[in-house]
């Protein structure tokens, strides 16, 4: 099958296009680079240098590489910085998977695996979440992310041919356990990667973010899903889409785990006694996010398989010792 990646080359959509590569399929990144690394993409793998409002070079890519379906990771992801910026996120995130599904239509591109978000959800009333639990997100990135679903099935009553699915998930952890590729953002905000900087000593210290939430030990209790894991669920829902279909799942591992459980499994898998401190809460962080993703288990058989904190934190600190300036190094 010949696959639009968007957003390829940045942390979970390189990982994807490793594993569709090794499936046997023809993938084709798009990404501005913005947040992803050219070095992300494997040799042999064409690249385009767009963003998704870049409509008419993704039309062109489309035609020109006979594309069959798109996996989109391509979005701003950080729940602050929408809070601080939200037209960036919703240019990007609503505007772009529009101009995404415009090009699409020129195309005649009918298939979309599209990467949604638990931010969707806010703060639940219930745990765990499933696919019905009502949506209410609670800052912008969560908001521009569930504009799209609705978009996407808007599109689908208009196109009885035109196939989707929407994939919500919580924080992604690890990497490639080859340590072939991996996590690097700049700035980094996400928990894991920030910890194993303090365990390089690249940081003074790391900071829990509130520790005064509604939760067995104060910190915000989230569900970590492995990057591999969540890579092989997008894979076997592409393959089992047909035309007309409208899918929904959330992936996760079923349960969550605290901030401070994820501070000792770092400290333990390091060996090393970083720093650190309490800090305030950050605006829009709701206090407990985790899936029951039985649903996709039933329709498809997906499960992740990574369900062990210290795996997923030793394949992300073998990526981090092999590569200590990240792909700069």
């Amino acid at each position: 099958m010949n696959i639009l990646v968007t957003g390829g080359a940045g942390y979970i959509g390189s990982h994807a296009v490793q594993r569709l590569l090794a499936d046997g399929h023809q993938v084709v990144v798009l990404d501005n680079l913005c947040r992803g690394h050219r070095e992300a993409v494997p040799a042999g793998v064409p690249l385009i240098e767009a963003g998704l409002l870049d409509g008419e070079v993704i039309e062109a890519t489309l035609r020109e590489h006979r594309i069959e379906a798109v996996m989109n990771f391509a979005a701003l992801t950080y729940v602050g910085e929408s809070v601080d910026q939200p037209l960036s996120y919703y240019e990007n995130n609503v505007a772009g998977v529009l101009s995404l599904l415009q090009a699409m239509e020129r195309a005649g591109v009918k298939t979309i695996v599209h990467s949604s978000t638990a931010a969707t959800y806010g703060e639940p009333a219930t745990m765990p979440i499933v696919e019905d639990t009502p949506q209410s997100p609670i800052n912008p990135y969560g908001q521009s992310k569930l504009m799209v679903e609705h978009m996407l099935r808007d599109y689908a009553v208009a196109h009885d041919d035109f196939a989707f699915a929407i994939l919500r998930y919580f924080n992604v952890a690890g990497s490639d356990p080859q340590a072939r590729i991996g996590e690097d953002h700049d700035p980094e905000t996400h928990i894991i990667p920030v910890l194993l900087q303090a365990a390089q000593g690249k940081r003074e210290k790391a900071y829990i973010f509130g520790d005064d939430y509604d939760t067995p030990d104060g910190t915000c209790v989230r569900d970590y899903v492995h990057v591999v894991d969540l890579v092989d669920a997008h894979t076997v829902v592409l393959g089992a889409l047909k035309p007309g279909d409208q899918r929904v799942y959330c992936l996760g591992i079923g349960n969550g785990m605290s901030v401070k459980e994820i501070v000792d499994a770092v400290k333990q898998v390091t060996g090393v006694d970083f720093t650190v401190e309490i800090a305030d809460r950050r605006p829009g962080d709701p206090p407990s996010l985790y899936a029951d993703p039985a649903k996709i288990k039933r329709e498809l058989g997906w499960s992740a398989k990574f369900t062990d904190t210290q795996t997923m934190v030793a394949d992300a600190w073998r990526w981090f010792q092999a590569h200590p300036e990240g792909y700069g190094s």
